[in-house]
């Protein structure tokens, strides 16, 4: 179309993004977005359409009920149908559920038994059909489970045992591998150490760098990945600042920052991230509402979401160039209380919260300008919802 320019930068391993004035031709910048290590080339094709994302499916998982609720999603209002079938088994206290960057596998951490449920996904229904359970060894008490963007690894923080477990993914069946976390070839063992109780963890959009937040030394530990094994190798950890008792983490969709709520000192983090190192800096907090538990990041990385437990709230806030929190206000998560995990579809325009206490899920609209949520209606879920994500469908 001639109005905008892109740039593989070799030394930043970044993107930069610009327009193009039309009639002298000066670029103006549009910010960047993360790359893989040393980036050299680039290549565009275009279509007849835009690119347009069309969400599909969301999948809570119930703690209490040891089972997983799916649900179809009106790509018009965003509400939640429930899918034949469902609730589907899952181990003991399921407590955090993902899927795959391809919207084929689903996983589960199972806290109460130690495990990893996987999943092939319905492409039509939603329908999950069990692929089996995979021992989170030696790890204990698996709290959160996330996939990195080439959907090849996945990685699971152990609450217990103070480790994050790493499996490969087989590309045909969704199975889950398990391999020495650590690329150290003198240690022998699984598991990468992780600060205490490590109680959330996440992969940055670039695939290069894994966070966890820790929720009892009050810190995240940053690793690189090795992106050919998958390994990762610790690069330290970094003070929630001045945040107490973290309990999610997040990095927005430009790979440049990354957010974590702090459940005990009832606020959220903001911190740049080294785009060579991927070590953490800065941490200034903005409040949020009474023990925020879950934070999120959406699509356009223009906003931010937490879902604040005590409170029975949604803090909803606005993201600028540097990375700062502003807050738009909060949402009542009615009728939910206890919401304990906020998501937003990939296609930006909508949330959902799970309600430990009321046992639903919340469904709002985003308004693109301000960010600020509305709407709210819950369809019910299984006992102590206690995750909650989306997939769909790229076009």
């Amino acid at each position: 179309s001639g109005k905008f320019a892109y740039v593989a930068n070799q030394g930043s391993d970044n993107v930069s993004a610009y327009s193009i004035n039309a009639t002298t031709g000066v670029l103006t910048a549009l910010g960047s977005v993360a790359g893989r290590n040393g980036n050299l080339a680039m290549a565009m094709t275009k279509g007849t359409a835009a690119v347009t994302y069309t969400p599909k499916f969301a999948y809570v998982t119930n703690n209490l009920a040891n089972s997983v609720s799916a649900y179809t999603i009106n790509t018009a209002t965003g509400a939640l149908g429930v899918v034949a079938g469902s609730p589907f088994a899952a181990g003991t206290n399921p407590s955090s559920v993902t899927v795959d960057p391809s919207g084929r596998f689903a996983y589960v951490a199972n806290a109460g038994f130690n495990n990893v449920s996987a999943y092939t996904i319905d492409a039509t229904s939603g329908a999950l059909t069990s692929a089996g359970t995979t021992t989170a060894v030696p790890g204990t008490r698996p709290q959160s489970v996330t996939v990195d963007p080439s959907g090849k690894f996945a990685y699971v923080a152990n609450y217990d045992s103070n480790d994050v477990s790493a499996y490969t993914i087989s590309a045909t069946t969704g199975v889950l591998t398990a391999f020495d976390c650590d690329d150290n070839p003198f240690t022998f063992g699984g598991t990468c150490a992780a600060g205490t109780s490590p109680y959330s963890v996440t992969v940055d959009p670039s695939g290069k760098f894994a966070y966890v937040a820790n929720t009892n030394s009050n810190n995240v530990s940053a690793y690189t990945i090795n992106t050919s094994t998958g390994a990762l190798t610790s690069v330290g950890m970094t003070v929630a600042v001045p945040g107490t008792g973290p309990s999610s983490v997040t990095v927005d969709p430009s790979g440049k920052f990354a957010y974590v709520a702090n459940v005990f000192s009832n606020n959220v983090s903001a911190y740049t991230i080294n785009a060579t190192t991927g070590a953490l800096s800065g941490g200034a907090a903005v409040p949020a509402g009474t023990s925020p538990n879950s934070v999120t990041v959406d699509p356009s990385g223009k906003f931010a979401y937490v879902a604040n437990y005590n409170s029975n709230n949604v803090s909803a806030y606005t993201i600028d160039a540097t990375g700062a929190l502003t807050s738009v206000g909060m949402t009542v998560a009615v009728p939910g209380t206890g919401p304990v995990s906020v998501t937003v579809d990939p296609s930006g325009k909508f949330a959902y919260v799970a309600n430990a206490s009321s046992n639903n899920v919340s469904a709002y609209t985003i308004n693109a300008t301000t960010g600020a949520l509305s709407g709210g209606a819950a369809v019910p879920a299984g006992t102590i919802p206690s995750s909650v994500t989306t997939t769909g469908t790229w076009q």
